[in-house]
């Protein structure tokens, strides 16, 4: 039986808790290097299709921009919608604190319904409990 020490664990639990991030950056590197090495491949033989010149600024330049084309349309709008609205919600924007306070709303009818005699008790235990910011 082999046994970790504790920085082996240390060490490991925080490589688990950034899970998604490792492997969001590796299908990024892999994505990005496999557009890179295709766009190589298209330059060339396009290139030759005109009887251009192979240079590689031409390359860089050319792939560059299609990159950014597609990061601008896709990736940019993609982490505003993700990003941008889980920080708002984070923040607590008007829009996310009227879901809680509307589904807070309908816990506390269904309380008073099921038992109308202690809710009012249970109701200010849990206000206590867990007071409203």
């Amino acid at each position: 039986m082999v046994s970790t020490s504790l920085s082996d664990r240390l060490r490991l639990s925080r490589f688990k808790k950034r899970g998604y991030l490792w492997v969001t950056l590796g299908f990024f590197a892999v994505s990005i290097s496999a557009q890179w090495v295709f766009s190589w491949f298209s330059y060339v033989e396009e290139q030759k299709d005109h009887n251009q010149p192979i240079e590689f600024s031409g390359y860089f330049n050319v792939t560059f921009r299609d990159t950014m084309e597609n990061w601008q349309s896709e990736f940019l709008q993609l982490v505003w919608q993700v990003a941008g609205l889980s920080l708002l919600w984070y923040v607590g924007s008007p829009q996310s604190k009227e879901g809680n306070d509307r589904v807070e709303e309908k816990i506390d009818f269904i309380i008073k319904r099921l038992d109308p005699e202690n809710a009012k008790q249970f109701l200010k235990e849990w206000d206590k409990k867990y007071p409203k910011e």
